[in-house]
């Protein structure tokens, strides 16, 4: 069992280059407390996403550490030109030292797509075809390759990733039927769901693997994400993510209801604006250590899971306390999953 950390690198109301040094530190922070690696959303034109240029941010956090692994989750590749992002994979995964992770998706916002001037109704064949181009320049000395959206002829590519053949896959996966091509091409698979959707979703990817001839013991990572607050008590951990969750709930939806007269929701994204419902819903734990490593406990048998990404900074939580959150959760916590 791994753990990692999840972030929107939402807006908390500080300014900036404030906002960005403060989580820089926390990433610092992350690496001494053995988490395995930095996630990092992608999103525009919101509140939710400060970071609209992952690899913007993660060559600064690349700089900043030595151990943990980075990357995106996801890289919207349905608003990318796929060179271009292949060029800055390869980047970033020198300047790393071959500690990158690659999120891949088609961007689960049509509002935030629509803004790039793409087409909602292409979105998801223009990824597909991103992808495949990647993955090609990622792995080949030139690029050809002649496609609905892109068209490369003999583009030579002088760069190559330091991790071979590239860099560690990820998806966003919302069902267990969106499993077979994940698990038959060995790409990590992250849900936002609850115990019992990540269950039916390792399940099946343990039956394909399996199915495979692969061994179990190599499977990817098979993860959900949880905000989790740690804090001496559980009643201070409950007053700290309510606070913050205040701030990070108007963020998320700041788009959807600007744009409400489309009739559009956020799919497979269940975050009601009570955060006591989010805990019911279990994809949130918070308490004292003794409370949140019984209740991850009982969602990692549950689930099936291998890996869990923590949200521990969002809102207008203070850096304080999600550097507390850390602490507790390294020491009192991930020991029991070891």
């Amino acid at each position: 069992m791994k753990f990692g950390i999840f972030d929107h690198l939402d807006d908390s109301g500080v300014p900036l280059n404030v906002l960005y040094e403060q989580r820089l530190k926390l990433i610092e922070g992350y690496e001494r407390a053995g988490l395995y690696a930095y996630h990092l959303a992608e999103h525009h034109a919101t509140p939710l996403g400060m970071a609209p240029s992952p690899t913007v941010f993660l060559a600064a956090a690349a700089q900043r550490t030595s151990t943990i692994r980075l990357g995106a989750l996801v890289f919207t590749l349905a608003l990318y030109h796929p060179l271009r992002l292949a060029e800055e994979i390869c980047m970033l995964d020198h300047l790393s030292n071959g500690r990158l992770e690659v999120g891949i998706g088609r961007g689960i916002s049509p509002i935030e797509i629509d803004m790039y001037g793409v087409d909602n109704a292409v979105a998801q064949a223009r990824y597909l075809e991103a992808s495949k181009v990647i993955l090609q320049a990622l792995t080949s000395p030139m690029l050809d390759h002649e496609g609905t959206h892109f068209k490369f002829r003999k583009v030579p590519l002088p760069m190559s990733p330091l991790q071979k053949p590239h860099p560690p896959l990820w998806y966003g996966v919302p069902n267990p039927q969106s499993v077979e091509w994940l698990a038959h091409n060995g790409i990590n698979a992250v849900t936002l769901g609850p115990p019992p959707l990540v269950r039916g979703i390792t399940d099946r990817y343990r039956e394909i693997w399996a199915a495979d001839g692969r061994d179990a013991k190599a499977i990817p990572h098979m993860g959900f994400t949880r905000h989790v607050v740690v804090a001496d008590t559980d009643a201070k951990a409950h007053e700290i993510a309510v606070r913050a969750y205040k701030r990070w709930h108007k963020s998320f939806w700041h788009l959807w209801l600007d744009h409400n007269h489309l009739g559009v929701q956020p799919p497979h994204a269940v975050f009601p604006a009570d955060f006591n419902a989010l805990l019911e819903r279990g994809t949130a734990i918070l308490g004292s250590p003794d409370t949140v490593r019984e209740k991850l406990l009982s969602q990692v048998s549950v689930s099936g899971a291998n890996y869990a990404l923590i949200d521990v900074s969002f809102g207008d939580m203070a850096p304080a306390d999600s550097a507390r959150t850390v602490e507790l959760f390294a020491r009192h916590v991930m020991p029991a999953f070891a």
